[in-house]
């Protein structure tokens, strides 16, 4: 019997472009008839004609499973989703924007036979991309290198190859706060880096802005570490220090010599440093207890308005066992 292979693919609002992917995803499944494919497209909420497109290709393809989000969750929730959904022996996670070459499926895959557990693609260039964000990108990851005690690869996104044990593994993990990037690298098992260049987007618009970007690195950097919370100990340590040196020299200095009494100006901005740094570290422990909060109520992760599975994976009855209906409402 085949190898069952599942391309899991998030999309919101990527009309313009699935037709394309999926020409291409269809270019490469057919080179690499040795195995069987399932693709799992997961609508997250879209808000153009992307579901439409998707059951289009459904009635084209019975490899295909569509899998309708009741609303926009989130990227990584979305992924969460198709991998709940896919059956695979090996799970695949890419981008319908084809930015990242799904003709890179057949060197993930080679990695997979020769026993890694997870393959991920690696980005040498990154076309398309604006110099600011090639630019914080770079930092953040190796930001993330530095705080993290687990090591998240860097200049690594979502497209990778996973063996089944490492999905399985993977979602077993039920946060709400889900950076899937140090996810994959928490669940461990052996990995191996596969070199790319990624092109630009073949239609459409990103759906990331900065401030979202700005968000995700706090969801990283908050998910990972707790270093953001031992520097403000240390800071309030070194401030409180500073501040009794600082008050024993004016003790001894106005018992020795006299002094007058301290400028309106050197107060204000005294009181002014201290509450700024009162509230960022306020700020910064509102964050993790934001987080701690959303994670008590036990919400759901998803919930699914429509599930199809692939006609084919159906017929031959192929991966594990399917029940949709604990997909959708089990605690996730």
């Amino acid at each position: 019997m085949k190898k069952l292979v599942s391309i899991v693919v998030p999309a919101y609002n990527e009309g313009e472009v699935l037709r394309a992917f999926h020409a291409r995803v269809q270019s490469v499944t057919e080179q690499l008839a040795q195995y069987d494919w399932e693709i799992v497209f997961v609508n997250d909420g879209s808000r153009d004609n992307t579901q439409l497109v998707i059951e289009s290709l459904q009635s084209q393809d019975d490899r295909i499973s569509s899998v309708w989000l009741s609303r926009n969750f989130g990227k990584e929730i979305a992924m969460t989703a198709g991998l709940e959904h896919a059956r695979g022996d090996a799970v695949v996670v890419i981008d319908a924007d084809l930015q990242d070459p799904p003709e890179l499926i057949a060197e993930l895959l080679k990695a997979w036979e020769e026993g890694f557990d997870t393959a991920y693609a690696r980005r040498t260039r990154r076309d398309g991309e604006s110099w600011v964000k090639k630019a914080t990108a770079k930092v953040f990851y190796r930001l993330m290198g530095k705080l993290s005690n687990v090591e998240i690869p860097p200049d690594t996104g979502d497209f990778r190859l996973m063996s089944r044990r490492c999905v399985d593994a993977l979602l077993q993990l039920r946060e709400h706060h889900r950076f899937m990037k140090g996810l994959f690298a928490w669940v461990g098992f052996p990995a191996k880096a596969i070199d790319y260049h990624r092109d630009p987007r073949a239609a459409g618009t990103t759906k990331f802005n900065y401030w979202k970007l700005w968000n995700f690195a706090l969801e990283g950097i908050t998910s990972f570490s707790i270093l953001p919370l031992k520097v403000a100990s240390y800071v309030g340590v070194l401030i409180a220090l500073t501040a009794f040196i600082a008050g024993v020299w004016i003790i001894i200095k106005t018992v020795l010599w006299g002094d007058a009494v301290a400028g309106y100006p050197t107060l204000m901005v005294t009181i002014l440093f201290l509450g700024g740094v009162q509230l960022l570290f306020i700020g910064i422990l509102g964050e993790y207890l934001g987080r701690i909060y959303n994670e008590t109520k036990g919400r759901p992760l998803y919930f699914v308005q429509r599930f199809a599975p692939a006609a084919c994976v159906e017929a031959k009855n192929l991966g594990k066992t399917h029940d949709s209906n604990k997909i959708k409402y089990q605690h996730q």
